[in-house]
């Protein structure tokens, strides 16, 4: 065996167990923090953590090229490493993410064109996944005493804030349970509570995962706790709806802190309450956004081994900034940023790179696409059509080649297939547009209230999920609030000013006037009718200077992943 070949993979995987050492040892902290209520400090350790492993991964990368000289690829050396590296995962609780951390260190070192099987894990090694016999505990119901059973799982997170209504919240949680599944807890017939052991936390809630199993009936449920500071925790929520909980576990959301040594047996629980999220879905919430992104990429190229349809231009409006296509059989767009950009566009590519970083690194509040980022991602030629290839060569030639059978681009994000909102209201009812205008308004509001400006607003720049959702996807123009000036336009004194082609009141960079969004966003009538029915203020400056001082003042807005009607607090309401 080669010395050299053993150390190399034993410095890959010692800096993959730093990296889990410190990412677990914040994420343990995710309960303290909850519970002391410093909002401002969850925020923080949540856009430090994302960093965490891009930071290990450039350290082992140059450690190797210090401590080994490593300058070029030993084909022979690197296949033996890989060997060791291999055997070092047998039994190694989180195996599949070694696997992921061992490709980003090769990848940081070496060309592309050894990232194939023979050099990485393009394919996982691992033919059995861990087990999850230490994920979850069983508790089973016993006739007339499930309060006692409820009551032990809650004292059983751990929690050292007290619940002040507890009695009374066990009780809602147990009729809502019968209200919403048709099962009652206290039924005589012999049922258990798996519940995932470690507690979930993101932004400013906690939630308990976990199933009812009734004989081979399997409801899956997650309970959602909150913090009020001024009275202690609470009972919030009960969520049992499929399509509830893939909203909490969504594409929008910022990801979870959840302490949990196996994560391949989280994922597969979590896909078992939610058979329509991807593994890489489930990896990034969790907090595995590269564990994402790798399981994305095989999943993607085991598809297009499976179909045989083309890359196509996304359906909508051509950007400004960005060109977007899309596999029509898979639910993702692919975007790259152009070259050039058009003239109205004041911007550079870095900063655009710089814009998307900061909608990685923010609380996206369930209303901005997470992406990912890839680098030097080869397509199969032939998936594209030649006038496809040749609009993403015109628009982006320094990022886009071609390589004998391939498609190679330099720089992607990826992002979730959204209806763009314009596209989406041409062919709604009236009920639809008026869900999705309110949709439009709220995605405003909580993005705002986020410290994020959108920028752009127009309809366009926005997508609906299948989930019947309004998310924003455009992130060229956003900034935080403070750096945008809200104002309102003066009222024009003649008719030459009433009629100007051009602004006849001085407009400073920065300016922005909030009520021609009901010029350019809501020229249909309709749309802005429903609108204004829900949001009017949005078209007055007042609203949103009021919005901009919340944010200077550190207020940050209680915003629910789950619909406001769940709330236990308004059950006596109805």
């Amino acid at each position: 065996m080669d010395i050299q070949a053993r150390a190399i993979a034993s410095c890959i995987l010692n800096s993959f167990e730093r990296h889990i050492f410190i990412f677990s040892r914040e994420t343990a902290l995710a309960k303290s923090r909850f519970e002391q209520g410093d909002w401002h400090l969850v925020h923080q350790v949540a856009r430090e953590r994302t960093d965490y492993y891009d930071l290990r991964v450039q350290e082992t990368r140059q450690k190797l090229k210090h401590d080994f000289a490593i300058n070029k690829l030993d084909e022979v050396q690197w296949r033996e490493v890989k060997g060791i590296y291999i055997n070092f995962l047998q039994d190694h609780p989180q195996a599949e993410l070694a696997e992921s951390f061992y490709n980003s260190v090769f990848c940081q070192l070496f060309h592309r064109r050894y990232y194939n099987n023979e050099f990485i894990f393009f394919h996982s090694t691992l033919r059995q996944r861990q087990g999850a016999n230490q994920l979850f505990t069983r508790y089973r119901l016993k006739a007339n005493k499930s309060y006692k059973t409820i009551l032990a799982i809650i004292e059983n997170a751990g929690f050292s804030t007290p619940f002040p209504k507890l009695k009374r919240e066990i009780a809602q949680l147990m009729q809502q349970f019968s209200a919403q599944s048709g099962i009652s807890l206290n039924a005589n017939e012999q049922l258990t509570l798996d519940i995932v052991d470690s507690v979930f936390y993101r932004n400013k809630g906690a939630y308990l995962i976990g199933r009812l199993v009734n004989k081979n009936q399997q409801t899956p449920f997650i309970v959602a706790i909150t913090h009020d500071l001024a009275t202690g925790l609470h009972i919030d929520a009960l969520i049992t709806s499929q399509e509830h909980m893939a909203v909490i576990f969504g594409f929008a959301r910022a990801y979870f802190f959840v302490d949990c040594q196996y994560p391949s047996a989280l994922v597969d629980f979590l896909q078992q309450m939610m058979p329509h999220k991807t593994r890489a879905e489930l990896y990034s919430s969790i907090g595995f956004h590269k564990q994402g992104k790798t399981q994305f990429y095989r999943d993607f190229f085991d598809h297009l081994n499976r179909s045989d349809d083309q890359f196509v231009l996304a359906q909508g409006i051509k950007g400004m900034v960005m060109s977007v296509f899309t596999l029509p059989s898979y639910p993702y767009v692919f975007k790259i940023i152009k070259d050039e950009f058009s003239p109205s566009k004041n911007i550079t590519k870095e900063q655009v790179k710089a814009k998307y970083r900061l909608v990685k690194l923010h609380d996206r509040v369930g209303r901005m696409a997470d992406t990912l980022e890839y680098s030097q991602v080869a397509f199969p030629k032939a998936r594209f059509s030649q006038s496809l290839l040749q609009e993403l060569r015109d628009v982006a030639p320094s990022i886009v080649t071609v390589e004998n059978d391939q498609v190679v681009i330099e720089h992607l994000y990826i992002e979730r297939r959204m209806t763009p909102l314009n596209l989406y209201l041409a062919d709604a009812n009236a009920q639809q547009i008026e869900q999705a205008m309110f949709g439009y308004g709220q995605a405003i509001k909580q993005l705002i209230a986020a410290n994020i400006f959108p920028g752009d607003m127009l309809l366009k720049n926005f997508g609906v999920t299948r989930h019947g959702r309004v998310i924003f996807y455009d992130y060229d123009e956003i900034s935080y609030m403070n750096q945008v000036c809200f104002k309102d336009k003066p009222i024009p004194q003649n008719d030459e000013q009433r009629y100007a082609s051009e602004p006849w009141y001085p407009v400073e960079p920065g300016d922005v006037f909030p009520e021609e969004l009901g010029t350019f966003a809501l020229a249909n009538p309709q749309y802005k009718s429903a609108f204004l029915t829900h949001h009017s203020e949005l078209l007055s400056s007042k609203y949103w200077q009021q919005i901009q001082q919340q944010v200077a003042q550190g207020i940050i807005n209680d915003i629910f992943p789950y619909p406001e009607e769940l709330r236990f607090c308004h059950l006596d309401e109805q």
